[in-house]
């Protein structure tokens, strides 16, 4: 419930300051595992991410965010989980794990952090590599507009224009029981990047 709240107020709230547009909702299967991936250059991604998708996604987030317990409850109340950057998170892979066996939505920024200039970065293996353990189908997705320095001197109810984006499905080329390669891996993610590239390319020129 409190989650189809806060999602509810973000779509309006992404509407009334952000001129919010969404496409591509046709591609999102409504059943089933998926990992929905996308590039990541603001705060705002995530927020504008969740807003646009039908289904209700599951986040990690940097385990820091998590020390304050007001910001931890609230985080818990969105079904975000932490995620120990710069080491082996085993408890976040099998929170990821679980959500995909589940049947659930998985959103994951493959770049692992904020681009800073604005520029896909190369992506971490860990989208791949649970679309390749599990069998789920990536959706690759692009936002568009949230970028801090595209938007300054945009004002708000006028010029702003944030936009999503979604990609049809990727399916994984191998069967989830089947053995996981590097190379599989990497293909994968690098696959996923260009699909992403496309869609923002694309969006620019709508």
């Amino acid at each position: 419930m409190f989650y189809s709240i806060i999602r509810a107020l973000l779509r309006v709230y992404f509407h009334l300051f952000y001129g919010f547009r969404v496409t591509g909702l046709e591609n999102v299967p409504m059943v089933g595992a998926i990992i929905v991936v996308a590039n990541h250059v603001s705060g705002l991604d995530p927020l504008a991410l969740g807003a646009a998708c039908p289904r209700p996604l599951r986040f990690m987030a940097k385990a820091e965010l998590f020390d304050n317990p007001i910001t931890a409850a609230i985080l818990h109340g969105l079904r975000v989980f932490p995620v120990k950057r710069g080491q082996v998170d085993r408890e976040a892979y099998r929170t990821s794990m679980g959500i995909l066996n589940a049947g659930e939505a998985l959103g994951i920024f493959p770049e692992g952090t904020r681009s800073k200039t604005g520029e896909l970065q190369p992506a971490h293996p860990g989208a791949a590599r649970f679309s390749l353990a599990t069998g789920a189908a990536v959706v690759p997705a692009a936002v568009v507009g949230t970028f801090p320095e595209h938007r300054r001197g945009i004002s708000r109810f006028r010029n702003a224009k944030v936009r999503v984006v979604f990609g049809a499905p990727m399916q994984p080329a191998n069967s989830a029981e089947a053995r996981v390669s590097r190379e599989d891996t990497d293909r994968l993610a690098h696959e996923i990047m260009e699909r992403i590239q496309e869609l923002i390319a694309a969006s620019m020129m709508a």
